[in-house]
């Protein structure tokens, strides 16, 4: 086939931009890859005179995505506009109903209605993919629908949003608050502009329940996942988990278990010296296991212009060449309801206490722990200045339930003082 694919980007902001640059700049190895040309012929954004680093003279001009996935001379739409509903769902419904391929970054839009378009793209016969959505510059859907199709996937699980992850290493590495992590990337315009997307753990649960879909046939279940931010990460616990040998991550987890799917995106602790424990600043990184494959590790940029767009290119690459492959690695209506856990898998945790310097303080938190069935593993108390004192608890293997009764207990004993910290060890 030498006919041109021809593409209509909708949205032009930094990676809308970026895809303009890689097929301005490599047209000719685009066309050797793809055996045919790759070609935009039309554009939509907000704004058509700003100044986005590149040219889009040469190419038509929509102001309305809707009309731009319309166009007869667009085989593929490029959504690149962001946001679960509005005008890039309208676009991309307007394409696929037109026979319209489409490659989108777009996380929330499939993560809230991914279902309902997969099945409407597969119904009309064409392609919707989406690799950019999920760790950026890593090709984890790819290797998830292609690479490891021959595996029962049995734990899905990583670092997903870079700008928690450079909050966290700048605490650990320049000792500064959360309060100040915060605000130097906020500086370096490394934040969403609702900064409780990124925080919040909301992006990252996003990418979480796409690759839970395509790794356990099951439909997007991004409502039932659990999911915590970073706020309440202090400098103490960051000191204090390295102290014991452990980093702290914003870590999602997704596996199928007797009791349902588990999908969680939390701060946890992992071993300083893992893979996910070297990881730093804001890359990202993603963890496979697969039953014969058993483990693999993924690592790369998670966001930027260069990594995103390479990514999007990618499926442009794929779709050029007649590559057609089902939205979410099997057929949509295929995929079974998921049923959510009714509980986390058990798991060791980290507490950290402020105790009332006292004898018998440290009996009474640990005969709490054990009515609850909770045995220390080991336990560290620090030096203070003041009247409360500061101790670490690590468990072995509980069950959450048993520790939220025991938390909750704790403020009856009279030796706690302020509200104890709990995070999740996770085994890597």
């Amino acid at each position: 086939m030498t006919d041109p694919i021809r593409l209509g980007i909708a949205g032009l902001g930094t990676v809308g931009a970026g895809v303009v640059k890689i097929v301005q700049r490599h047209g000719s190895l685009l066309e050797r890859r793809c055996g045919r040309p790759v070609e935009i012929t039309a554009v939509s954004a907000r704004s058509r005179e700003k100044d986005r680093g590149v040219s889009i003279k040469p190419y038509a001009w929509e102001d309305d995505p809707v009309a731009l996935a319309r166009r007869d001379d667009v085989d593929v739409l490029v959504e690149l506009m962001g946001g679960e509903d509005g005008p890039a769902k309208n676009a991309t419904e307007a394409a696929i109903a037109n026979g319209k391929h489409v490659v989108t970054a777009n996380k929330a839009m499939l993560a809230h209605h991914g279902q309902a378009l997969a099945e409407a793209a597969e119904d009309a016969g064409v392609n919707l993919r989406f690799e950019a959505a999920v760790a950026g510059g890593i090709p984890v859907i790819k290797a998830l629908t292609e690479g490891l199709a021959g595996n029962a996937i049995t734990r899905v699980m990583g670092v997903m949003n870079g700008t928690c992850n450079y909050i966290l290493t700048r605490m650990d590495d320049a000792g500064l608050t959360y309060e100040e992590a915060f605000a130097e990337a906020d500086g370096l315009g490394y934040l969403e502009a609702d900064p409780e997307l990124d925080v919040g753990g909301i992006d990252a649960g996003h990418k979480l329940s796409l690759l839970a879909s395509i790794a356990f046939g099951t439909r997007v279940a991004f409502d039932d996942m659990t999911l915590e931010g970073i706020g309440r990460i202090s400098i103490d616990d960051i000191r204090r988990a390295g102290d014991l040998g452990y980093k702290i991550k914003l870590l999602g987890v997704a596996q199928m278990t007797g009791r349902g799917l588990e999908q969680r995106m939390t701060p946890c602790l992992v071993p300083s010296a893992s893979p996910l424990g070297q990881l730093l600043g804001g890359t990202n990184m993603v963890v496979i296991e697969g039953d014969a494959v058993e483990q693999i590790v993924l690592r790369g940029p998670g966001a930027g212009e260069g990594p995103t767009a390479s990514a999007v290119m990618g499926d442009i690459c794929d779709i050029a060449r007649g590559i057609r492959l089902p939205v979410f690695g099997q057929p949509a209506q295929t995929l079974r309801p998921a049923p959510p856990a009714n509980a986390e898998s058990p798991a060791c945790f980290y507490l950290r206490l402020a105790l009332v310097d006292k004898p018998g303080a440290l009996a009474k938190v640990a005969t709490v722990l054990g009515e609850n069935g909770i045995s220390i593993d080991r336990m560290r108390q620090y030096d203070h200045p003041g009247a409360d004192a500061p101790v670490l608890i690590v468990t072995h293997r509980t069950a959450r339930p048993n520790l939220d009764t025991a938390l909750a207990a704790l403020p009856g004993t009279g030796v706690v003082t302020g509200a104890p910290v709990a995070l999740r060890i996770e085994d890597v």
